[in-house]
């Protein structure tokens, strides 16, 4: 009787569970739907949730900022209480070419595509496969150090470029064509500046040791990596890690001078993909903020945001080359892949890319679920300004010309900011 009692009861638990697992994948599927359903309201346009800032005003400004010489064309979004509630596009394609820039036209993201890498690593390290106060050597072989220095400084060091290298180390051979793998190898010759982790300068070939490690870890290229684990899930159709990428995109930007003059197409940056190989539209970058605000914890978790938008190392020179905003703009920092500002009492988070032709920014208040993103296609740092004029009307601050449209460009602070970028493909 036992035995067949311990039967009955095993085919019971057997019964229950195929019950569960024909259950399990519909479950799933309406988990799926569900998600699904929650993004795609979070890409659609939402002018109801239009609270603080004048679209009117800045449609207005951004369209006299489009009669300065240097511009060509022009995307901006922003987001208002966790909504996208504007996207427009300015300008041209390409100068002379009628072409029309949308906010479905992709431009590069030059340095805004590091908050992306460090959000792999940090996914990486939730999941326990990285330690971020682990060494670097464990997760980035090529990556060699002054002094035997990768044994020392930890994946957080390189995030918040602490490796105690000199700024931008090797970019210049990189822009000659060199490898970056082999050039991680060679970063081991050169001399300390300091010790890891007790200092700060601003690197992309080290910096790029973040997409080996994610290409290691998840056995993909970074490309597909990124796509399977932010892409895809937040709903970022038009991204892309390639020049292949960008070129085979229905509208996509090509780059200029601060002369109008079309630069002709590098993919020196796509080779340190971590640290500068990002392309989307504006749309898309305005959803990437969103999940970076926190509406997207299935992809991104708060955990996952608290580490990554950390207050890691101060950074003075940052508000030196930011120094046109200092009535408002205080303290500001680097976290990983992500710099953080106390502005007018408020804490903001962001990043500005510069790439040979492009430039690109977002920034936001994480508290408010309110910011901007901006990308373009020429050499000059003017439209800048459009952050914290729009930052200005999310806190109703008095307004303020940051974008410096009645100054002629020998009076304008922007034009200067220009000397923080380096000569060739440099991305910052």
């Amino acid at each position: 009787m036992k035995t067949i009692s311990k039967i009955g009861v095993g085919a019971l638990v057997l019964a229950m569970g195929a019950s569960l697992l024909a259950m399990r994948p519909h479950t799933a599927d309406k988990h799926r739907t569900e998600i699904v359903a929650a993004h795609l309201k979070l890409a659609a346009l939402s002018p109801e949730s239009r609270r603080d800032v004048d679209y009117r005003l800045l449609d207005a400004r951004l369209q006299e900022l489009m009669k300065k010489p240097a511009m060509v064309g022009l995307a901006v979004g922003v987001v208002e209480n966790g909504r996208i509630t504007f996207l427009k596009g300015y300008g041209e394609t390409l100068e002379g070419s009628g072409d029309p820039v949308t906010p479905e036209t992709v431009f590069r993201w030059a340095s805004c595509s590091k908050g992306l890498a460090a959000t792999m690593v940090a996914k990486l390290a939730e999941e326990g496969k990285i330690k971020l106060n682990g060494p670097v050597a464990d997760y980035a072989p090529d990556l060699k150090l002054p002094n035997g220095n990768e044994r020392i400084a930890t994946v957080g060091d390189l995030l918040s470029h602490r490796l105690g290298l000199y700024r931008n180390a090797f970019d210049n051979k990189l822009e000659e064509g060199q490898d970056p793998s082999f050039l991680r190898t060679q970063l081991g010759t050169l001399n300390a500046v300091c010790a890891p982790g007790t200092c700060w300068d601003y690197q992309n070939v080290a910096y790029d040791a973040s997409s080996e490690m994610v290409s290691r870890i998840m056995h993909m290229p970074y490309e597909q990596a990124v796509k399977r684990t932010l892409f895809n899930p937040i709903g970022m159709t038009s991204g892309s890690v390639s020049l292949a990428g960008i070129e085979s995109s229905k509208s996509w930007a090509r780059p200029h001078s601060s002369g109008r003059r079309p630069w002709p197409m590098s993919d020196t940056y796509y080779k340190v993909p971590g640290a500068g190989g990002i392309n989307s539209d504006i749309k898309d970058m305005a959803l990437w903020m969103e999940a970076q605000m926190g509406e997207m914890p299935d992809v991104v978790d708060q955990h996952v945001l608290d580490t990554i938008h950390g207050r890691y190392v101060e950074t003075p020179t940052e508000r030196a080359r930011m120094r046109k905003f200092l009535e408002r703009l205080g303290t500001a920092w680097y976290g990983y892949g992500w710099r953080s500002y106390d502005y007018a009492g408020h804490r903001i988070v962001g990043h500005r890319g510069g790439i040979k032709g492009y430039r690109s920014l977002i920034l936001f208040d994480p508290e408010k679920k309110s910011g901007v993103v901006a990308l373009w296609n020429s050499d000059t740092w003017q439209p800048g300004g459009v952050e914290f004029e729009v930052m200005d009307q999310i806190y109703h601050l008095p307004f303020r010309d940051w974008l410096e449209l009645d100054k002629d460009p020998a009076q304008s602070i922007a034009a200067a900011a220009d000397d923080d970028t380096d000569s060739g493909d440099g991305s910052h």
